[in-house]
């Protein structure tokens, strides 16, 4: 995908996101990492998805400084490690993305395990997979960026990689090789979040046997 391709996809996404109510005002970010180690472009701190300019997106070169656009999300710094540790068991990961989708949160303003959702339905175990909790920090917190690289790890490691985590009050990070399948993965995490609030009796999650047949039929992560 080049520059130009890539910074329409971003805006194309983030008005799609803004527009169904994934993302609301300013919260939120995207990014993409370009072809051949060329930098990253990432929307502008306090933007709102819902109206980003092409021109105006903010572009970092391979070493994260900001060469153009306007500022960049205080995000970057989390963005840059989830890149770093995500490559290493998924090489196409070229695109962030990250909301404050609404059930998403509301679960983790509950009691929550060490992962946000259990394997209620095959969609979820096919597009998304695991999604590791991780323990509130501010936002922009150094911390943070350090715990979701070490999840990346922990289940690339065992051989179930990831593509999103859940930052506990505040919203999920999914990634993927481009906006398009991004927003994909984001969209079958927040509905099977929203099914799971919905239920209020616990849900009966799909059993180890379903699972491996998921594994064999579609290489699901799981």
């Amino acid at each position: 995908m080049s520059e130009r391709e890539a910074r329409a996809e971003i805006c194309r996404v983030g008005q799609s996101l803004f527009a169904r109510g994934y993302v609301h005002g300013t919260a939120g970010n995207i990014s993409v990492r370009l072809d051949d180690g060329e930098g990253y472009l990432i929307t502008p701190t306090d933007a709102c998805l819902g109206f980003l300019e092409p021109s105006r997106l903010a572009r970092l070169d391979a070493n994260g400084k900001q060469v153009g656009g306007d500022r960049a999300s205080k995000t970057i710094a989390l963005h840059a490690a989830i890149y770093a540790a995500s490559t290493q068991y998924d090489p196409a990961t070229a695109c962030i993305i990250h909301t404050h989708s609404t059930h998403c949160v509301a679960l983790t303003l509950r009691p929550c395990g060490e992962e946000l959702l259990a394997p209620i339905t095959p969609y979820f175990v096919m597009k998304v997979g695991h999604v590791p909790l991780i323990p509130y920090g501010r936002p922009g917190a150094p911390q943070v960026a350090q715990a979701v690289a070490d999840a990346i790890r922990r289940f690339g490691e065992r051989g179930t990689p990831i593509r999103a985590v859940m930052l506990d009050r505040l919203g999920p990070n999914v990634w993927h090789d481009s906006p398009a399948s991004a927003m994909a993965v984001l969209e079958e995490l927040e509905e099977t979040a929203r099914l799971t609030f919905m239920n209020a009796a616990p849900t009966e999650p799909l059993s180890g046997s379903q699972i491996d047949e998921l594994r064999r039929a579609f290489d699901a992560r799981w």
